[in-house]
């Protein structure tokens, strides 16, 4: 039988929570290509899995969220040729965050600790971050000589802006969680002690509501972001025409005007 200690990724079940954490405290949660696997595998289990509507995604420790990409690791990728580099290193990457971001239920990053290079990737494909005070993150590849490359380039000038996203890129300096929340990279900060209290907090809420109004949303506001206005606009109606005659939506409605909550049944 395979330890936890041995295991890349552990993955906690509450109810309709699941919690993956990445489970490698000794080298700074870094991702190694087992880590990246083992994550799309549960994702894919999770989607899978109706009786789960949240994710959320933590490091083990108290000193990392995940320090990015393993070195050692990718290092043999990149001197194996440029073909092997981009397969096993800057595609496998980019895959786990482009699924992280176009995931189908809530992916919510509970940020324990330093969240440099991959790991501030990971922070910036999740649709929302709630960090500890302690937490840190940097875009650091530049001191390696090659931009980030699991989407950093992308998706952080469209959350923070392109001046903000290309200081933090092209200098490689690490910025707070209060500078964090401040521009927008996460949505709060709170003690280490609350972070998966406030986090799990955070995702009963969004328990409440429709879980296909939740994936609607997700879906609307994902595909959106990338389209001009009109063509938002017409994701956006997409979404609600599949879900206007739904279960849900009636009962919403109908608990609305008899002023009482809405019991959702998620159909």
């Amino acid at each position: 039988m395979t330890s936890t200690t041995e295991q890349p990724v552990l993955i906690d079940m509450a109810g309709s929570i699941a919690t993956l954490t990445l489970n490698r405290p000794a080298k700074l949660n870094a991702l190694n290509y087992a880590t990246i696997d083992a994550l799309q595998r549960h994702l894919d289990a999770i989607e899978r899995d109706e009786a789960v509507r949240i994710v959320i995604l933590t490091g083990a420790g108290e000193k990392a969220f995940s320090a990015g990409a393993d070195i050692a690791g990718f290092s043999l990728s990149v001197e194996a040729g440029v073909t092997t580099a981009m397969r096993e290193f800057v595609g496998r990457g980019q895959a786990l965050t482009r699924r992280i971001e176009n995931f189908p239920k809530p992916v919510i990053a509970a940020v324990n600790g330093l969240a440099f290079g991959g790991g501030c990737e990971i922070v910036e494909a999740c649709p929302l971050a709630i960090a500890s005070e302690h937490a840190r993150f940097a875009k650091p590849e530049i001191n390696l000589g090659f931009p980030p490359t699991f989407g950093g380039t992308q998706r952080l000038p469209r959350h923070v802006g392109r001046k903000r996203a290309l200081q933090l890129i092209l200098t490689g300096d690490p910025i707070s969680a209060e500078d964090a929340v401040q521009i927008g990279l996460i949505n709060e900060i709170v003690p280490a002690s609350r972070l998966l209290t406030r986090t799990r907090q955070l995702a009963a809420t969004i328990l409440g509501k429709s879980a296909a109004a939740v994936s609607a949303c997700l879906a609307s506001v994902t595909r959106g972001i990338n389209l001009s206005i009109d063509e938002g606009l017409a994701v956006e109606a997409s979404q609600f025409a599949q879900l206007a005659h739904s279960s849900d939506v009636r009962e919403g409605i109908s608990a609305f005007l008899e002023r009482r909550p809405a019991h959702f049944s998620g159909r």
